[in-house]
C-alpha cells in the first residue's frame, strides 16, 4: 500500500477509540426500563483493549470485541459470557456509534435478543 493511501486510511486503534468508554443503555426492544434498570443502571463498558462488561436487568457479562467494517460504517462486534441470575449464559452482540449515541443488538445464545440504544456517560 502506498504511503499516501496509508495516510488516508484511519488506523484501527483510531477507529476503536470511538467505542471506548462507558455507555448507558437507555432503550431496549425486548425489555422495558423497569427490567433493564432493575438492579443497576443498564450499561456497557468498553476498555482500550476492547474487552469490557455489561449489565441489564439480572443479565451481566464480560465481553471481548473487535472493530469490524459493516457496509459504510464500522461497528464493535463482541462475544460475551456471564450470568442471568445464577444461570451461566453466553452470547454475542454489536454496537455502532455516531457521536455520543450508540445503537446495537445483543443476543443470548439459544435465547432472547434485543435492539438497544445507549448514550456515552461522562
Amino acid at each position: 500500500m502506498s504511503k499516501s493511501k496509508q495516510a488516508q486510511t484511519p488506523k484501527k486503534n483510531e477507529v476503536s477509540r470511538i467505542f471506548i468508554g462507558n455507555w448507558r443503555i437507555t432503550e431496549m426492544e425486548s425489555w422495558d426500563a423497569d427490567y433493564f434498570d432493575m438492579e443497576v443502571p443498564a450499561h456497557i463498558t468498553i476498555r482500550k483493549d476492547l474487552t469490557g462488561e455489561f449489565q441489564f436487568g439480572l443479565v451481566q457479562g464480560q465481553l471481548d470485541g473487535r472493530v469490524e467494517p459493516n457496509g459504510d460504517a464500522t461497528r464493535f462486534e463482541f462475544s460475551w459470557s456471564g450470568f442471568d441470575e445464577n444461570d451461566p449464559m453466553t452470547g454475542r452482540g454489536w454496537l455502532q456509534v455516531v457521536g455520543d449515541q450508540a445503537e446495537g443488538r445483543i443476543f443470548i445464545h439459544l435465547g432472547d435478543d434485543s435492539d438497544l440504544k445507549a448514550e456515552r456517560m461522562q
